[in-house]
């Protein structure tokens, strides 16, 4: 299966590469390199509050004198790449010692002579006040869809908690002191499967135009890809974004899910609710024209469990509703096509009882028949047993009875009507 998985992947590429003339540009900013230029996201990761809630991470310690190598995997091709950093959640201002981007090798390594030293208005150290965000001056580093690339940040201070993304299903290093030139992986010893302060990448080049068809996927751990094999893609944003290209309309798709989110509440530990961070994660995003909104489960059965914190406060079908209409009406005012999606099914899982079976059925009831979105898909009834459809399929089941597998989060993204996008 993995095989096969594989040589589509390799298909996909070879098109891309094809069609790079042909992509999608967006909204005109300007940086270090020039006035006017056209850059677009290919990347993207919510950030959180730094917090320890379910699996180890780096984020309430921070660093100091660290080196932090982390890969991802754009979804959007160009000529020229810059990187975004987020001290959103930051105590102190951030200072970033230096940073390079690489292609991504095996483990902790790059392919040699890719590294590129980042600058930021020209400079190669940079400090990020307490809640801000930074973008890098765009570098030449020609890149195309679906390449993994490495971002190195050498941190020599202290940096204090540090704003990060918890469920990053990939793999991230850390090295003991200066080593963001280093080909080899051998001196990032330490791995942890979050990422820390890299919350964008974009790119520019190809043919510029003013089209805006980048596509955000807002949501919860079931967008953030929780239950999908570490360091595989295999999130159900990825697997759209790469059912677009094989069917010859490439275009960008940034994951902007947090594991744990919820659209009315703020927690202690899955970041703020979707009605604070939904600005900065969706509206501020470069090159978007489409949102796919698949939250809710969460502010459901969140009140009726006692980790991995406190419940939160019970939230009714009629709050859910008037959350996600505030959402729909924030993006129609920024221009953005809106899809709505069901919630998924919740048998057998901790989130299962009869009030909140009842709440997840008055919800997805709405989303079908409202007529409030701009299109909507039915992930209830894709991933759903047809034998027992309070159920998830057993085949599309991490084993949790909530969260997908990689063939789960396939079916989610073949779900999706391409034309409505």
């Amino acid at each position: 299966m993995r095989t096969t998985h594989t040589l589509r992947r390799t298909a996909i590429t070879l098109l891309t590469t094809a069609t790079l003339a042909l992509a999608p540009t967006a909204l005109a900013t300007t940086d270090h390199t020039g006035a006017g230029t056209t850059w677009r996201g290919a990347w993207a990761a919510s950030p959180q509050a730094p917090a320890q809630p379910l699996t180890p991470n780096w984020s309430q310690q921070g660093f100091d004198n660290h080196t932090v190598r982390q890969a991802v995997r754009v979804t959007a091709s160009g000529s020229r790449t810059r990187i975004e950093l987020s001290n959103r959640y930051g105590s102190t201002p951030l200072r970033v010692t230096g940073a390079t981007v690489a292609r991504t090798a095996e483990g902790g390594a790059v392919r040699p002579g890719s590294v590129r030293t980042l600058r930021f208005d020209g400079r190669a150290s940079t400090t990020i006040p307490v809640g801000g965000t930074l973008l890098s001056d765009g570098t030449p580093f020609p890149v195309k869809a679906f390449e993994s690339l490495t971002v190195t940040l050498y941190l020599a201070g202290e940096t204090g908690p540090t704003t990060f993304h918890h469920f990053a299903s990939a793999t991230s290093y850390r090295a003991d002191g200066d080593h963001r030139a280093d080909v080899s992986g051998t001196a990032f010893k330490e791995t942890s499967t979050s990422w820390y302060f890299l919350s964008g990448v974009e790119v520019t080049g190809g043919r510029d135009t003013a089209r805006r068809d980048g596509i955000v996927t807002f949501g919860d751990s079931i967008t953030d890809g929780v239950g999908a094999a570490t360091d595989a893609d295999n999130r159900y944003p990825d697997e759209l974004a790469e059912r677009l290209a094989a069917a010859g309309s490439p275009r960008a798709v940034l994951n902007q899910g947090i594991a744990g989110n919820q659209v009315v509440n703020d927690t202690t530990w899955a970041g703020e609710k979707a009605l604070t961070r939904f600005r900065e994660d969706v509206l501020n995003e470069r090159g978007v024209g489409t949102v796919i909104l698949l939250e809710g489960i969460n502010d459901i059965g969140g009140s009726t469990v006692t980790f991995p914190a406190a419940p939160t406060p019970d939230v009714s079908v009629t709050a859910l509703i008037k959350g996600h209409r505030t959402l729909i009406r924030q993006a129609h005012a920024k221009g953005l096509k809106v899809i709505g999606a069901t919630l998924t099914p919740i048998k057998g899982s901790f989130y299962e009882s009869p009030a909140n079976e009842a709440k997840r059925d008055a919800f997805n009831d709405w989303v079908r028949t409202s007529g409030a979105y701009d299109a909507i898909v039915d992930f209830d009834r894709t991933v759903a047993d047809p034998a027992d459809p309070d159920r998830i399929l057993p085949a599309y089941d991490s084993g949790d009875a909530l969260h997908p597998n990689d063939a789960g989060y396939r079916a989610m993204a073949d779900a999706l009507d391409l034309d409505r996008l």
